[in-house]
């Protein structure tokens, strides 16, 4: 019985109502918006255009990050471990290589916000003058 009280304990600190919303957040000169098909694409390898055609340069969380896991949850449909097997049969077999890692919110919106194409998500709480909401999935 122990067990399963740590366990309906541990489910509900990890639940997605105690994460913040997060948002897609592009270069103020980029697209107005994009569509979740699009950025899933964008993450998972499968594009590298934004909407209006330029080339895309996706950014990304540290693992274990709050709002990178709700992101992907939204967007991709997939979980750290699952993103980690993905991105190395990606560069295993010369395909591709993960979205260029910003270390903090902070870091993904300067990194966004100096990048023509720069694409990324923070937790809504956190955006500012310096980048476009592009979504909010």
């Amino acid at each position: 019985m122990t067990k399963l009280s740590l366990i309906f304990v541990a489910s509900l600190l990890a639940s997605p109502l105690a994460a913040a919303d997060v948002v897609v957040i592009g270069h103020p000169a980029g697209p107005d918006s994009i569509s979740a098909n699009e950025v899933r694409d964008l993450y998972l390898n499968r594009s590298k255009a934004l909407p209006d055609g330029q080339s895309a340069s996706p950014y990304e969380l540290p693992e274990g990050n709050g709002a990178r896991a709700e992101f992907h949850s939204k967007v991709t449909g997939r979980n750290d471990a699952q993103l980690k097997a993905f991105w190395s049969q990606q560069v295993f077999t010369g395909r591709g290589q993960p979205p260029e890692e910003a270390g903090s919110p902070a870091a993904m919106k300067a990194q966004v916000s100096s990048t023509p194409g720069g694409i990324g998500y923070i937790d809504e709480a956190d955006v500012d003058s310096t980048v476009k909401v592009l979504l909010k999935p």
